[in-house]
């Protein structure tokens, strides 16, 4: 948790691989991994996922209002 939590305050937008048969348990694990981060689930594709968490100090990716 503390290598997701540095890497998403370092880069914003991290790949996170989730290798769990179960599709149902890999969408909770992929749940419980944004929620302890507090970062968003942006997509989810197979087993790989992204998770997003804007930086408050220095936000590397804008979004529009």
């Amino acid at each position: 948790m503390a290598e997701l939590d540095r890497a998403l305050r370092d880069h914003e937008l991290v790949k996170v691989r989730a290798r769990v048969g179960d599709r149902a348990e890999r969408d909770r694990i992929l749940a419980e991994l944004a929620a302890a981060t507090g970062s968003e689930l942006v997509q989810r594709i197979g087993h790989v996922a992204l998770l997003y968490r804007r930086n408050p100090d220095e936000p590397g990716i804008l979004l529009p209002d």
